[in-house]
C-alpha cells in the first residue's frame, strides 16, 4: 500500500519512527512532515497528505500533531479525504470497518508510542464493511461541496 505520511513540529519524532513501522509492513511511504523542531503550520502539512489521498495518488494517510484534532479538521476539507483522530484500537477498527477512515490522525504526544502503533496495525489490517455503511459514506461524499468524492474502498459485506 502507498501511504503519506506527515506532522508539525510536535510529531516529527513519531513519524519518523512510525515511517520504519509502515516500511516494516511492508508499505511504501511517502513522507510529507516537517523535520525540525521549528513550528510550522500543520494545516499545510495536512494539506499535503489529504491531497495526495484526495488525488489518489496514495491510498491512505496518516497525520500526526499534538491532539490530532487540528490535523483530522484540516484534511476533511478535501473531497473523498475521511479523517478521524482515534485514540485506542477499537476506534481505528472501527474507523476502518464503518467509516473507510482513509487518513488517520494521531496525537504525538497524548498516547504512547505502542498505543501508536498498535493502532496502525489494527488501521491498516482491518477491511471496510461495505454494505450500509457504504450507503452511509456515500451520504458524507454527498455533503462535500462538488459532490466528487472518492467512493468508498469496498462495497462487499453487510
Amino acid at each position: 500500500m502507498r501511504i503519506a505520511i506527515g506532522s508539525d513540529h510536535r510529531g516529527v519524532a513519531a513519524r519518523k519512527r512510525l515511517i520504519g513501522l509502515l516500511q516494516r509492513l511492508g508499505n511504501e511511504v511517502i513522507d510529507c512532515g516537517s523535520d525540525g523542531d521549528q513550528a510550522v503550520d500543520y494545516p499545510d502539512i495536512a494539506a499535503d497528505v489529504a491531497r495526495r489521498v484526495s488525488d489518489a495518488s496514495v491510498e491512505r494517510g496518516i497525520l500526526l500533531c499534538c491532539t490530532g484534532v487540528g490535523m483530522a479538521i484540516a484534511a476533511n476539507k478535501l473531497p473523498g479525504v475521511r479523517a478521524a483522530t482515534c485514540h485506542d484500537e477499537v476506534t481505528a477498527e472501527m474507523s476502518r470497518r464503518h467509516n473507510d477512515l482513509n487518513v488517520l490522525c494521531l496525537s504525538a504526544e497524548l498516547i504512547g508510542s505502542d498505543v501508536q502503533e498498535k493502532i496502525i496495525r489494527t488501521w491498516l489490517s482491518t477491511p471496510f464493511e461495505g454494505g450500509r455503511h457504504a450507503r452511509r459514506v456515500a451520504k458524507i461524499a454527498a455533503l462535500e461541496p462538488d459532490c466528487k468524492a472518492a467512493a468508498p474502498s469496498s462495497s462487499a459485506g453487510g
